[in-house]
């Protein structure tokens, strides 16, 4: 397993069109290219048909993108598997995560396990323990769907105590072993008040990006993680002053530790990533010039003989 810092600002694009691809890749600093929910069943060979050519036309960014696979369970899940087979997709999220077992096929890939069905959240911790395994993502609406229940969320906008107990589940899984987690969606696109708010609180317990499914959400949401200046100069003074962290002493009153360390450390990197985002070029053929050796249009037909 390879260790992964990512940005915060993540962005869902249906794998059908294309086009939008080339755009949310310049807006977001990971997007995530759905195969699944946002495809609709009619259009998933279209869709991968899709995906294969933004390989093959040197658009598809590996470093940025992370292709969402359907669950193990389900009809489309092979066809999957061929897809990545084919390109060479390295870096992957698996919907619908149940069990370790699920992750069987997939060992030689970046796995990003979203836990969004009951049996997903009760096992939680046995798939974060699958080696391939780099971050957690959880989901709401088909938890609550898997239960039985009606809504994720109370009248007010706050999640209902299951919503609460999975999303708690799933972020200490993925801390307890050193993994990234993701928050879920935010679905009501105009309360722009509302996303603010859920990402602060999910910056202040440990989550360390939310997936956008708008593009306007994206700039929020990084606005969010972005540490307040001032924060930024406690957490370097305090490094600074305590040769970059080491052993237990006092500071600007206040006694440290490695806790306190850590949280100045994480609020350095957080920093970094909203306040020196990577260079967006122009055209997007610029810079996604894909690091993995690709196989060719006419190499896949020979192989599937389609």
């Amino acid at each position: 397993m390879r260790q992964w810092t990512p940005p915060p600002g993540w962005l869902f694009c249906p794998a059908d069109r294309p086009e939008r691809y080339r755009k949310a890749v310049q807006r977001a600093d990971i997007v995530v290219l759905d195969l699944e929910d946002a495809v609709a069943p009619e259009h998933k060979d279209d869709a991968r048909r899709a995906v294969a050519e933004l390989v093959d036309d040197g658009v598809y960014d590996f470093e940025r993108t992370v292709l969402r696979i359907h669950g193990a369970g389900s009809s489309e899940h092979t066809a999957d598997l061929q897809l990545l087979r084919e390109t060479s997709i390295g870096r992957i999220m698996l919907a619908k995560a149940e069990r370790a077992d699920d992750l069987a096929q997939l060992g030689h890939l970046d796995v990003i396990a979203l836990i969004e069905t009951p049996l997903g959240v009760d096992q939680c911790s046995s798939i974060a323990d699958a080696t391939c395994v780099t971050a957690l993502m959880w989901g709401a609406d088909d938890l609550v769907a898997g239960l039985g229940g009606l809504s994720s969320r109370c009248p007010d906008g706050r999640y209902r105590d299951v919503a609460r107990y999975a999303r708690s589940r799933v972020l200490v899984a993925a801390k307890a072993r050193s993994l990234v987690a993701i928050d879920a969606v935010y679905m009501d696109i105009p309360d722009v008040d509302g996303l603010r708010a859920e990402c602060l609180d999910a910056v202040a317990v440990g989550f360390d990006a939310t997936v956008a499914i708008h593009p306007t959400q994206v700039d929020v949401i990084r606005d969010a993680y972005a540490p307040p200046a001032d924060q930024v100069r406690w957490a370097r003074d305090l490094l600074a002053a305590t040769n970059d962290g080491r052993g237990v002493t006092t500071f600007e009153g206040r006694m440290v530790d490695g806790p306190v360390y850590a949280q100045a450390r994480r609020i350095l990197a957080r920093s970094r990533h909203t306040n020196e985002p990577a260079e967006r070029a122009t055209d997007p053929g610029d810079c996604l010039t894909p690091r993995r050796e690709k196989t060719s249009s006419a190499g896949r037909a020979a192989k599937t003989g389609k």
